[in-house]
Order: C-alpha cells, then structure tokens, then sequence
C-alpha cells in the first residue's frame, strides 16, 4: 500500500475510535527512512515530520524545507545547541537542566514535557512524581505546548495514557494557562490514546511499515 493510502487507512481508525481525524495532529516518524520516504510522506499529505536523532533530522531539513520538523527522541545537552531553534516543536524535554540549556539557545522554543508516565527504567521523561516542578520551571522560560509519553512497554496502556492527561489537566490549573497538546500515541496504542483525549499521534511503522535495517539518512 502506498503512504496515502496507509493514511487514509489511519484516519478511518481514528474516526471509528470517535475521535475527528481534523482534530488530531500526525506526525509521521521518519527516523531511519530516507530523504524520499520524506518526500513522499510531505506529498501523501503528512507535513509533520519527526526524528529520533539530531544529526539525522538536521540533514533530512534541508533536503525536505518544506515539512515541519518535531524532535521526538532524547535530547543530549551536547545536542541542544545544534538542536534549539531548528525544530517546530521539541517534544522531549525532560528536565529542568535541559530547559535551561535551550532557553540558553533559543528562548522562544516551542517544546512538550515528556513523561515517564509508564515508570519504565529503559524509558526516558520526567518522574511523574516530580514533573509538576519540570513543567512549571519550563513554563517560565520556553513556550510550552503541552506534555508527552509513550505508553507501556507492555500490557494496557490506557492507565499510562489517561495519567498523563490527568497530570496536564493539573498542571493547567497551577500555571493558569492551556497546555493543548497532548503526544501519545504510536503505531501500536494509538486507539488507546486516542480515547485517553490524545491530541498528536506520533506515527512510523503503520504509515511506512517497516523501518530498513540500515538507517539511511540521505
């Protein structure tokens, strides 16, 4: 099937999951695909992309200008400055550290808290015992947009999902201000993140199929 076809695909299940496709934000995880998988995904209607790895994404940028770019993996402090203010949003700032080390860069920096919401050791995002201090630190020097996660590595992730939205729902009233968006979702929980009030799915393999054994970067 080609990448139009999968997303129409997708925009069916979104719509059975009683959700609106209009309202729900894809971004299309292009990491370890190459720049005309990019292309073509820009082409089929998906003009969000996100990677994993810095160097990769800048690389893939400026071959596809075109497209919106999220940073969807883990940011190294060692990365930031090469990373903070190239990206539409980055969507794993996971620390107070790491908050500062961009508004050092790029004040203006639209970013989402990403939370451990699953409290896995192997996952990275903010303890949600402590990410209420993250967000509000973050909320005062960057433009914070909302929160992230990923689901459970295994086993329902509904309570993950539904967690996170809680914890957004608190975090507004202490900050007195909207954080709309809410990431999670992938190719393999997205219904259920979809009916924990998801707002921005983060979509590779049901778009694409599988990523190539070899990263190819251009």
């Amino acid at each position: 099937m080609t990448i139009a076809e999968n997303l129409a695909a997708v925009r069916e299940r979104i719509t059975r999951a009683g959700r609106n496709p209009d309202e729900v934000t894809i971004v299309a995880v292009t990491k370890g695909f190459d720049v005309a998988v990019c292309r073509g995904a820009v082409a089929a209607g998906l003009h969000i992309l996100g990677e994993n790895r810095v160097h990769e994404a800048l690389t893939k940028m400026d071959e596809v200008p075109e497209a919106e770019w999220h940073f969807i993996g883990h940011l190294q402090t060692n990365k930031v400055r090469a990373a903070a203010g190239r990206f539409g949003l980055i969507q794993s700032v996971d620390s107070v550290h790491l908050a500062e080390a961009i508004a050092n860069v790029a004040p203006s920096q639209p970013v989402l808290i990403e939370v451990n919401v699953a409290r896995e050791p192997q996952k990275s995002g903010a303890d949600p015992d402590r990410a209420l201090e993250v967000i509000t630190a973050t909320a005062g020097i960057l433009d914070l947009r909302g929160l992230m996660a990923m689901g459970p590595s295994h086993g329902d992730p509904m309570l993950a999902f539904i967690g996170l939205r809680k914890l957004r729902d608190e975090a507004e009233q202490r900050l007195g201000k909207a954080l709309p968006v809410l990431s999670m979702g992938m190719s393999g929980d997205f219904e259920a993140a979809l009916a924990a009030g998801s707002t921005m799915l983060r979509l590779g393999q049901v778009l694409f199929g599988p990523r190539p054994a070899r990263s190819m970067v251009v």
